[in-house]
């Protein structure tokens, strides 16, 4: 099953800065080769489910080993069984609506 997850990863007990967790998590991702959208709040995963989630573990784990002891991770996800439906369809959706064109491919 395809999914698009938002997922924000909070090290806890690390300090202020969070930004070389964030690299850590994103470098992670982008080698599992399934798309992502890095955002200001977090980052917008697609691709088959256990593929997702199997990423979200590695990131969980490479921030641990950074030294983060505690990690706090937000997850919002949707699945569609009536019809595929990728992150560029829909935010091209809403821009057309908006008569906006999208830098998405």
């Amino acid at each position: 099953m395809n999914v698009i997850v938002d997922l924000c990863v909070v090290p806890l007990g690390v300090g202020v800065s969070l930004s070389p967790y964030v690299a850590a998590c994103e470098k992670v991702l982008a080698e599992t080769g399934l798309k992502t959208q890095l955002h200001a709040n977090g980052t917008n995963i697609e691709g088959e489910w256990d593929a997702v989630f199997a990423a979200i573990k590695r990131c969980h784990e490479a921030v641990h080993a950074m030294g983060a002891p505690r990690i706090s991770t937000i997850i919002k996800l949707g699945t569609r069984t009536d019809r595929s439906q990728s992150m560029a369809d829909k935010i091209r959706s809403v821009e057309q609506k908006l008569g906006k064109t999208t830098g998405w491919a």
